[in-house]
């Protein structure tokens, strides 16, 4: 009880998580967003090409996992790379990161929200996605260990349900493995702007890195569980996309809202349909539980160095959690739930997320040997890689993602100016 208090006092979080429960909110933050929210798009713009973008942002996913693995280890804070840039680039870089998880991550949670509503009640979507941010941020609140207990329940669930998809795409009569070939419809442009959509799909490791003050030993256990989240959401991924792209082909899966719905009835089961359906609505919930998890932990370390109102700093004396952060997070993703559109959050959230990760390579190239710094070609690969997919996204989704940014950018040299006068 003593320990407790004296954290709460000191403003510090209680290490709760082992490599289990880490690797399960990964996955929870993973499987569920990309798998029912981001395959469509993906091969609208890939067409027969979404096989090597999904490969694509693997390989540049990996590259970041890396890289957040080893300064996670080196910096166990929250606030993940806002807290990596801040030490080795600068204070202007660290805020840079973490305005742009933070945007682009709230963006993620009205999205995965949206997709609750759409599979549970479609005619009362965003009521639905509202209640969702809701009750999910009461869970929150009530601590991060109940979190990590609910997402291993979901993932469990997911999981099943995606077992369910591929045994039923594969068994079924509708298989043809032409329809994996990549075509002439498949153009470089494309590919590149499936793999920065597809990305978003990926991105859930970081909400490991941003839990790092909640993480029991996190010299061992971070690096650990990054690359093992990683691995098997890639595993996951490419057997779905691949059931599925041989059951419908490109072009019907592109124009699907529910593309794993249905790919089963084309296989010849329909009945499974309504519990692939709702398999996407606990997918959703637990992608937006990991996601409310996370941005309250970026936005607690931001306003720890005032980059955000002081008082989102507070951690409750009782639960261990940042609980005016979490409260103030759920309470504008309701806002944006409750007026948006989940494909149009989805390109805005991954050019903000590549920001955010170009910045995470670009910090660990600056590690020595000593410090755990991994190979070089590792940093040149995710920077390069992240810059690319960033600016091959949808046209719309670039404007928003570099006008977002250069807002921050602005009020941070108010702020600084401001300051410097007083």
């Amino acid at each position: 009880m003593g320990t407790t208090s004296a954290s709460a006092e000191s403003g510090k979080l209680r290490r709760h998580l082992g490599v289990f429960d880490a690797v399960v909110i990964g996955l929870g933050s993973m499987i569920g967003a990309g798998i029912f929210a981001a395959l469509a798009p993906a091969a609208g713009a890939a067409g027969s090409g979404l096989l090597p973008g999904l490969a694509l942002a693997a390989v540049v996913a990996y590259c970041n996992a890396t890289s957040s693995a080893r300064l996670a280890a080196r910096y166990p804070q929250s606030g993940g790379t806002y807290v990596y840039g801040r030490e080795r680039l600068g204070d202007f870089w660290g805020y840079l990161a973490g305005w742009g998880f933070v945007v682009g991550k709230t963006a993620s949670c009205a999205a995965m929200a949206l997709t609750v509503g759409s599979y549970v009640w479609p005619a009362q979507a965003h009521a639905v996605a509202v209640a969702a941010v809701v009750a999910l941020t009461a869970v929150n609140y009530v601590g991060v260990q109940k979190s990590a207990w609910l997402t291993r329940g979901i993932v469990a669930v997911v999981l099943a349900v995606l077992v369910i998809v591929v045994t039923a795409c594969v068994s079924g009569g509708a298989v043809d493995t032409s329809r994996l070939d990549v075509g002439a419809d498949a153009t470089f442009d494309g590919v590149l702007q499936a793999a920065g959509l597809l990305f978003f799909a990926f991105a859930g490791y970081a909400r490991i890195a941003t839990l790092g003050e909640e993480v029991r030993d996190p010299r061992r256990t971070i690096p650990r569980a990054i690359p093992t989240a990683l691995g098997i959401t890639l595993v996951v991924y490419a057997a779905v996309a691949v059931s599925v792209l041989a059951v419908l082909g490109p072009d019907r899966l592109a124009h699907t809202a529910a593309p794993l719905a249905e790919a089963v009835r084309a296989a010849g089961v329909p009945g499974l349909a309504p519990v692939v359906q709702g398999g996407a609505a606990v997918a959703a919930l637990g992608s937006l539980l990991a996601l409310i998890l996370g941005v309250s932990r970026t936005t607690l370390a931001m306003a720890r160095d005032r980059h955000l109102p002081h008082a989102l700093a507070a951690v409750h004396p009782r639960f261990q959690v940042p609980h005016h952060a979490e409260l103030a997070v759920g309470a504008l993703v309701a806002v944006l739930a409750a007026t948006t559109d989940v494909r149009g959050a989805i390109g805005f959230s991954s050019f903000g997320v590549l920001a955010y990760y170009a910045i995470a390579n670009a910090s660990v190239w600056t590690l020595t040997p000593a410090e755990g710094r991994p190979a070089r070609i590792v940093p040149i690969v995710g920077t390069v890689g992240c810059l690319v997919l960033a600016f091959a996204l949808p046209l719309a989704s670039v404007l928003w993602g570099v006008a977002v940014i250069a807002a921050g950018a602005t009020a941070y040299a108010l702020r600084k100016a401001l300051t410097r006068r007083a």
